[in-house]
């Protein structure tokens, strides 16, 4: 039984986490400073980044949500390509989603010398948002307390990081959670346009839209 992707991700991304916290000079290099892309090409920080963490915290909750939903999207694009072809486009989806969600990031501080960010929350976010569209009825419990269908979740979430993201009230990069997750919907129906009647017949079935 071959390893997915999906755990090749999470322990490649926590190995280097671990390692850059001892090693200050490989997170210097490789995390995402605007002003230096802009400046110097420094082009590969846009995917460098995505393998560094600023805590335990941080890369915990990242690698955890990265897990539960970026096997069930592998899974999900292997059945429907093969295993080969379904791992290439999964991959693409959770690699370009993180560099993408940086690219509004880059315009608005590539002349600020000492804005730096770090994280796989792009792509984690836009794993998250394909398997919000394959499964929008699939309950996800903040804290194993509130639980709610995906697809409410998914509004919450985008309408908070955009808030946020235009308050700037600390240092997390939410406009990249915003995007990856815009980025994670166009990828999906991109490479499997009939999602969009499946997703709208699963959303027929909540029962907010149904008839007492």
């Amino acid at each position: 039984m071959s390893i997915s992707l999906t755990l090749i991700f999470v322990i490649g991304t926590s190995i280097i986490s671990i390692y850059a916290w001892q090693n200050q000079d490989l997170t210097r290099k490789w995390i995402f400073n605007p002003y230096s892309v802009n400046k110097y090409g420094q082009y590969y920080r846009f995917i460098t980044s995505g393998f560094l963490h600023g805590s335990w915290l941080h890369l915990i909750f990242n690698m955890l949500v990265l897990w539960m939903f970026g096997e069930q999207v592998e899974a999900i694009f292997s059945a429907i390509y093969g295993p080969v072809i379904g791992k290439v486009i999964f991959g693409a989806l959770y690699l370009i989603g993180i560099i993408v969600s940086d690219i509004p990031t880059f315009f608005k501080h590539r002349h600020a010398a000492y804005y730096n960010a770090l994280g796989a929350s792009g792509g984690v976010s836009s794993i998250l948002f394909s398997s919000i569209l394959f499964n929008p009825n699939q309950e996800l419990c903040l804290y194993g307390l509130l639980c709610l269908p995906g697809i409410i979740w998914g509004v919450i979430y985008i309408i908070y990081s955009f808030y946020m993201g235009r308050q700037q009230s600390d240092n997390i990069n939410h406009d990249a959670h915003l995007y990856g997750g815009l980025f994670g919907i166009v990828f999906t129906i991109i490479a499997f346009p009939s999602v969009i009647p499946h997703f709208i017949e699963q959303l027929m079935q909540l029962k907010l839209f149904q008839a007492n």
